[in-house]
């Protein structure tokens, strides 16, 4: 296994509400870690933990960014992160898995499942270092993490309950694994056959 980091320049934490059950309402999380640990060649054993700064969220309003800051809906000075922790990863066919792990929102903790795609891989000894893409996709009813304040207009709800959830980031392996693992193969003449490098999770 080798450990890995999150690329913040490469990685996206997006979210989507329906607002009256019509429009939909698009935000994001500016700041967020992940440690993970991967075998490229055994994904089914990786896991990865993702801390998230609820104070960071955006939605390209301010307004309503405070009101989600706020004791309405996630508490940011109470609660200032988001949490999730992996427990198991199922392959699904080809590049596809099912990430199943504990989402921790307001010190409320429920299982849920991520649709998972392994976009690539790339490999520059240089300046990017040993880089694989994922992207992730789940949904979530957020009454069941706390977020329970439900205003109602004309019998319609103003901020639905289901809120979709989409992620996209590169996950960099760091140094020391990357060190290690080379220390670790035996030296090759010119006349040996070259190794190829295994697949692994986006």
């Amino acid at each position: 296994m080798g450990s890995w980091q999150l690329d913040p320049y490469h990685t996206q934490v997006e979210f989507s509400a329906r607002h009256l059950g019509m429009m939909t309402v698009r935000g994001y999380f500016d700041e967020l870690s992940a440690i993970a640990d991967i075998d490229p060649d055994h994904p089914e054993a990786a896991s990865v933990e993702v801390t998230i700064s609820t104070a960071s969220i955006r939605t390209n309003n301010g307004i309503r960014d405070n009101d989600i800051r706020s004791s309405n809906f996630l508490e940011v000075e109470k609660y200032p992160e988001i949490k999730f922790k992996s427990t198991s990863v199922e392959p699904s066919g080809g590049d596809h898995y099912k990430l199943t792990g504990d989402l921790t929102i307001k010190e409320t903790t429920h299982p849920v499942v991520l649709d998972v795609v392994r976009y690539g891989e790339f490999n520059d000894p240089g300046m990017m270092g040993h880089r694989i893409a994922y992207g992730a996709t789940t949904k979530i009813n957020r009454k069941d993490f706390g977020l329970s304040f439900s205003p109602v207009l004309d019998g319609r709800l103003v901020v639905s309950e289901e809120i979709q959830i989409t992620i996209e980031g590169e996950l960099v392996e760091q140094k020391e694994t990357a060190d290690a693992a080379t220390a670790s193969r035996p030296t090759l003449s010119v006349s040996s056959v070259v190794l190829s490098a295994s697949s692994a999770l986006r």
